[in-house]
């Protein structure tokens, strides 16, 4: 790894380890290292350590987005990390409705239905159950 994309890596895995997501693309890591190294430098080092938004902001913004558009993956990582930094779940609520009448209403239920997994295995891991299971991503 060159000099600069090392310290975007670092930069990138402080942000990750911020957002309680450190364990994040372990897969990508094990399939081809420099695709994860990559992704930790330009998508966490580079974009989101920029200055400008909040990581809340950016997290208010990554879900919008991922929401908007349907995404059937990585939402769920997305749920965590934004409770992570503090965003409550009215707020996330709040946020998918809104998202909702832009991108229209079925995006809400995929949503919902995410956000609910989300919710159900984390309650359930405070409770002590399914510590075995993966967490969705």
């Amino acid at each position: 790894m060159n000099k600069v994309r090392n310290k975007s890596f670092k930069r990138g895995y402080a942000v990750l380890k911020k957002m309680g997501r450190e364990k994040l693309m372990l897969d990508q890591k094990a399939m081809y290292p420099e695709m994860y190294e990559m992704s930790v430098a330009h998508l966490f080092g580079d974009v989101w350590a920029r200055p400008g938004l909040s990581l809340r902001d950016r997290q208010l913004v990554t879900l919008a987005a991922n929401i908007a558009l349907g995404r059937p993956r990585g939402n769920y990582s997305h749920y965590r990390s934004a409770m992570h930094v503090g965003i409550t779940k009215k707020e996330i609520c709040e946020l998918i409705i809104q998202v909702a009448h832009y991108a229209g209403w079925p995006t809400l239920s995929l949503a919902n239905h995410q956000f609910g997994e989300v919710l159900k295995q984390e309650a359930d891991r405070k409770q002590g159950k399914n510590l075995d299971k993966p967490l969705l991503v």
